[in-house]
């Protein structure tokens, strides 16, 4: 008798839940089903995969198996769920896994010219931070992955767009005035109100950055939620100039120079795995307007401080 996928299945449900009654129970079968079949793997196999009756320790052969087990299933499952979705939708499904800040400026006109050309197929759009947009890339659970990166870093995937960050500070505060008033804009100027730390506050090399985000009281991840804050006079937070764009008038931009920080949003995806010809062509389409834009990035720093 053949190795089964069926009893790699209930063998990796009986040794995580530790019982034939628990697995049983998770599976919506008999012990005693369970109990056969888990003997018909052994004695495929040759050898025990349990320390004891009870299930609850398992033998050398047994912890090998429960790992080949765990990613066989895995990868039936999600092969199972691509194919589940490529049925449900008449052209097919993409999943794009993005950090936060792009979903708020690059993919909004991408997916719009996406979707004229490709009105059948279906986009799921999900956010994380980038280490989540990597680890879920790697485990097949989406397709297209957009992560935060800065220009000195090491090459990863597809750069699709550069800016400039800077501080996004609510007008009529403390750091409007100073700037109104003809400071310089500085990284220094954070230290004037409260701050709202977030994760893109990590890319700018710079000591007064680094004091007041370990002071800092407040920490959001999601760039709506940023603007909100400070909209709301919460504090000041750094984002890139894109994401200030259309906010109207009650929230400012500057951008300092001592340094100046940038960051990049690369698209990747998983080597090991061919995207599907819908997921090809999304990629293909956000590749080619990135070639144009950026090589806008430095176009209006003429104007160091903006309102928004």
């Amino acid at each position: 008798m053949a190795i089964k996928l069926e009893m790699l299945r209930i063998f990796r449900t009986v040794a995580e839940q530790g019982t034939l009654a628990g697995a049983a129970n998770a599976l919506g079968r008999t012990p005693s089903a369970l109990s056969m079949m888990l003997a018909q793997l052994e004695d495929e196999l040759g050898a025990p995969l349990f320390e004891t009756d009870r299930k609850n320790r398992l033998t050398p052969l047994g912890e090998l198996v429960l790992a080949e087990s765990t990613h066989a299933t895995d990868t039936f499952d999600r092969s199972r769920d691509a194919i589940r979705r490529y049925v449900s939708s008449t052209a097919g499904t993409v999943r794009i896994i993005t950090v936060p800040s792009a979903a708020v400026t690059l993919l909004p006109e991408r997916i719009a010219a996406f979707s004229r050309q490709h009105p059948d197929v279906r986009l799921e759009i999900s956010d994380a931070d980038s280490r989540s947009v990597r680890r879920r890339i790697r485990l097949e659970e989406a397709d297209i992955g957009i992560v935060t990166s800065t220009p000195d870093a090491p090459e990863e995937g597809t750069v699709v767009q550069q800016d400039d960050l800077g501080i996004v500070f609510r007008k009529g505060g403390e750091i409007a005035q100073r700037l109104a008033a003809g400071d310089e804009p500085s990284w220094s100027l954070a230290r004037l109100e409260p701050f709202i730390d977030n994760a893109l506050c990590a890319l700018v090399r710079n000591g007064d950055v680094e004091v007041i985000r370990e002071q800092c009281t407040l920490e959001a991840r999601n760039t709506t939620a940023l603007l909100s804050f400070v909209r709301e006079g919460l504090g000041a937070t750094i984002l890139p100039e894109g994401a200030v764009a259309h906010q109207g008038s009650e929230i400012g931009f500057a951008r300092p120079v001592d340094p100046l920080a940038q960051r990049q949003l690369r698209m990747i995806r998983n080597p090991d795995r061919r995207l599907s010809p819908v997921a090809e062509a999304f990629w293909k389409l956000i590749a080619e307007r990135a070639q144009s834009s950026c090589t806008s990035t430095s176009t209006s720093r003429d104007s160091t401080v903006q309102g928004r």
